[in-house]
């Protein structure tokens, strides 16, 4: 895989993120610091000894959005019996890394996207428990802001046919071009509601066939309810699928309205990472063959 795969990335070496940690955090600066190499795409991250977790922005806008991100992260910690990331500390920018950085206490499992989880309905219905208790925290007068997904469809029109327009080479474009044109009529009328807001397969930790935790949390906030259903099509199909659906509940609009939000992302994961990130271009490729399998609109 080519590491760079945004044009405005920094890079983020082995040997500068043990800089950091010896400067910030001495007492930490024995501790044994691996690379993990996963299907992350905005984070550099490593292990740093069992317990603690490196995590460090790759990119100006991600970086910009760290204090938030931490604030979501709190937030949820302890909200549902699921593990979820803990904040142990904050790092500045030091050491010709240009970011502000954080430390996480390290949660166990396998990510799904390293296991077959197309059947596991234990699984699915852990997932599902886990989207209900999400959606049961407070939206503190909040609602959704901004363009990006979990609004209003019509605003990633433009994205989703450029994508279209790219992956000839890699996707039925024709098909998934007449399923978006029928989900761009689908209504939006149900009310937010706090979502994890990306329930990839990435993010989803696997323990003994059930749900060990979930990563990724920066993106806790209102959003469509069918934001977080997502999950269905990127990591279930026929029984599990339905399993999860029935542990979410929620109108069947909702539903369907999820499989619209899995098209959205997953046609951009497939044509952004195909050169650079192609673990992750495969996951966009197979939520797209799910979602051709059983349409919904």
């Amino acid at each position: 895989m080519n590491p760079r795969m945004h044009d405005d990335e920094v890079e983020v070496p082995q040997a500068l993120v043990a800089e950091l940690v010896r400067t910030r955090f001495p007492d930490w600066a024995g501790l044994r610091l691996t690379a993990l190499r996963g299907t992350g795409t905005v984070n550099a991250v490593f292990r740093l000894g069992e317990d603690l977790l490196v995590r460090l922005p790759r990119r100006p806008g991600e970086a910009a959005r760290l204090p938030a991100e931490l604030a979501a992260t709190r937030e949820l910690f302890g909200r549902t019996r699921f593990p979820t990331p803990e904040v142990v500390a904050v790092g500045e920018p030091a050491a010709g890394y240009p970011f502000g950085w954080s430390v996480l206490r390290w949660i166990p499992g396998t990510p799904a996207d390293e296991v077959d989880t197309a059947g596991a309905q234990d699984l699915a219905t852990d997932l599902a428990e886990f989207v209900r208790g999400v959606r049961d925290l407070s939206l503190h007068g909040r609602r959704f802001s901004g363009d990006g997904r979990g609004g209003d469809l019509h605003r990633h029109d433009g994205w989703v046919r450029e994508c279209l327009a790219r992956s000839g080479d890699l996707l039925d474009v024709p098909a998934l071009r007449a399923l978006w044109e029928r989900c761009l009529r689908l209504p939006h009328v149900s009310a937010d509601v706090v979502t994890h807001g990306d329930l990839v397969p990435g993010n989803v930790l696997v323990g003994g066939g059930r749900l060990a935790g979930v990563l990724d949390v920066g993106g806790l906030g209102p959003a469509d309810p069918a934001l977080d259903l997502i999950a269905g099509w990127h990591l279930f199909e026929g029984p599990a699928r339905e399993r999860f659906r029935a542990g979410c509940g929620g109108r069947d609009l909702d539903w369907v309205r999820g499989q619209a939000w899995a098209f959205v992302q997953a046609v951009g994961l497939v044509r952004y990472y195909a050169r650079t990130n192609p673990a992750m271009s495969s996951v966009g490729a197979r939520t797209l063959g799910r979602v051709l399998a059983d349409p919904l609109v």
